[in-house]
């Protein structure tokens, strides 16, 4: 019943900008700690950003410092992740998920694929 749906991904050149969404399909996800994670092939799902749920908090990992934004509309039960001077090593499916301290999750979704290339 709940579900986590990822859009908003494509093919991108080195530099350039997209908006990953986040929606909730049966799950209010503004209880929740949000967290957008990646995983490119071969390689362990990290953690990129996380927001707390009233949006007052957000981290990142040091990979995204600077690049990335994550925000959140609760009305709309929506997570962003606004992905700016992207690199080819930024190339991965990207996820959303809780991301608070217990290391609770809801099911995964089927993520949104991020390539970067010229």
């Amino acid at each position: 019943q709940e579900q986590l749906v990822e859009s908003g991904g494509g093919l991108v050149q080195p530099g350039g900008s997209l908006r990953l969404s986040c929606a909730g399909s049966g799950a209010n996800l503004s209880y929740y700690t949000m967290g957008w994670y990646r995983q490119a092939p071969g390689k362990q799902r990290e953690l990129v950003a996380s927001i707390t749920s009233g949006g007052s908090t957000t981290n990142f990992a040091d990979s995204v410092k600077g690049r990335f934004t994550i925000s959140r509309d609760n009305a709309k039960n929506t997570v962003y992740l606004q992905m700016n001077s992207l690199r080819p090593d930024d190339t991965a499916a990207y996820f959303c998920n809780r991301a608070g301290r217990l290391g609770a999750t809801l099911s995964w979704g089927q993520g949104t694929q991020v390539t970067v290339s010229s």
